[in-house]
């Protein structure tokens, strides 16, 4: 653990949900084939194109609609209606295919559990701090075991942009009724979750390295208040 900055009294605690309180790289993975497959059944045409070809129609459309860069799950719909009609689907069939794929590409991605250990961290923090969670991601926290843990979770989309953009943050304090000084963010990016928290006024701390991940680099951004190696270390401070 390295303390930066001290950090001042704060009254409520939000999350990075996903590499900061499970390792989402497997998870994405996983949900990635389990649409590949779904696809190539249901949509036979789409057996030409690997997980490249996708990837390259994402960021071919976040350049003709940068807002999708904020919408992870708006993203995901547009990039398959318009995969399938390149592959020569009607526009109908296309709609319908890109919604039944998203339907089932959300339903992998939520399909695991957070860890006992990890449950029983935040209910402990909960009793003294009021917890939300604050993702890029589209994660439904209620299927994988964080119903009842936070208030609330915010996602970018609807008008919001993703971290670390600073309006999530301010939507959470809103949300809280608490100044943005009392709130304490704690995610696995330096980018994202230290920089925008800080920027936005609120206490960082930065877990690192994340879920599966490797040290990354805290140049060109704000310090976080504190830097931990395990969501554990949080027992240490409060």
């Amino acid at each position: 653990m390295k303390v930066y900055i001290r950090p001042q009294a704060f009254q409520a605690i939000s999350f990075d949900l996903d590499d900061t309180l499970y390792d989402n790289r497997p998870i994405i993975v996983q949900a990635e084939a389990e649409l590949q497959s779904f696809l190539h059944q249901a949509y036979p045409k789409s057996a030409k194109w690997q997980f490249a070809d996708w990837r390259r129609l994402k960021f071919a459309l976040f350049r003709e609609s940068p807002e999708l860069r904020h919408d992870t799950t708006a993203a995901r719909l547009a990039m398959l209606e318009r995969g399938l009609l390149q592959l020569g689907y009607d526009a109908q069939t296309a709609q319908t295919g890109a919604q039944a794929g998203l339907d089932h590409f959300v339903k992998h991605r939520s399909h695991f559990k957070v860890s006992t250990e990890v449950i029983e961290l935040l209910t402990q923090l909960k009793q003294k701090y009021r917890l939300v969670g604050i993702t890029n991601g589209n994660v439904d926290h209620q299927r994988i075991g964080l119903e009842g843990v936070f208030e609330f979770v915010l996602h970018p989309g609807h008008g919001y942009k993703q971290k670390p953009s600073t309006e999530m943050f301010i939507l959470a304090a809103e949300k809280l009724g608490l100044p943005l000084a009392s709130i304490l963010h704690i995610g696995d990016s330096a980018k994202s979750d230290v920089d925008g928290a800080r920027r936005a006024g609120c206490q960082a701390v930065w877990l690192n390295p994340s879920f599966g991940g490797t040290e990354k680099s805290i140049a060109n951004v704000l310090l976080p208040h504190i830097e931990i190696s395990s969501v554990q270390q949080l027992r240490q401070l409060f």
